[in-house]
């Protein structure tokens, strides 16, 4: 191309911008009314986290994890007397669990590290504070948003049954009864054309 070709008309830009502000003009703004009209959220979105106390063992894998370090755990240990055992042993009892959503970016790793699904996403969203010290959650107001926490999905009728339903299926049938591995057809080569 030549040099004229490659150059526009003086102030083509505006008129681009100006039409495209005539088209907006003319179509209907599709503003959501908030605080009048609760919004629909996808399913399972990402609110506030909830904490499931009695799942947690104090592992701290969730605050080691955490890029913001905005997750502090305090716990102890307390011995548990076992019939049968020759010693007592110890387990650990979770003192403080807070999470200062002042800092928490929602990345949502902490749920996922979680090994014994202490920690879930919550759709709730409306937990803004007028003080910013108020955004500190502890394990108390963490506990209270598990009641706003939806139930997982269903499972797939056609997808492979979890590890706990198959050791479960296989203890209910007893020794030696049939596995999908054991009534498997071996797997048949075609044999080559001659």
């Amino acid at each position: 191309m030549s040099e004229q070709g490659d150059r526009h008309m003086p102030g083509q830009g505006l008129i681009n911008g100006l039409a495209v502000t005539l088209k907006t003009m003319t179509k209907r703004s599709s503003t959501q009314q908030y605080p009048d009209v609760e919004p629909d959220l996808p399913p399972r979105s990402r609110g506030v986290i909830a904490l499931l106390e009695e799942n947690c063992t104090v592992c701290m894998l969730c605050a080691r994890e955490c890029p913001d370090w905005c997750i502090y755990i305090d716990s102890h240990k307390e011995e548990v007397v076992v019939p049968g055992a020759a010693r007592a042993r110890q387990r650990n009892v979770l003192d403080k669990f807070d999470i200062d959503f002042s800092l928490c970016m929602y990345c949502g790793i902490c749920i996922e590290v979680c090994p014994f699904d202490a920690l879930h996403w919550t759709p709730e969203f409306e937990y803004a504070e007028t003080d910013v010290l108020n955004l500190l959650h502890d394990k108390d107001r963490l506990g209270d948003w598990m009641r706003t926490v939806p139930p997982p999905p269903a499972h797939d009728v056609l997808g492979e049954p979890s590890k706990e339903e198959a050791t479960a299926a296989r203890k209910a049938a007893g020794p030696g009864a049939a596995t999908p591995a054991k009534t498997a057809r071996p797997a048949v080569r075609p044999e080559p054309e001659k």
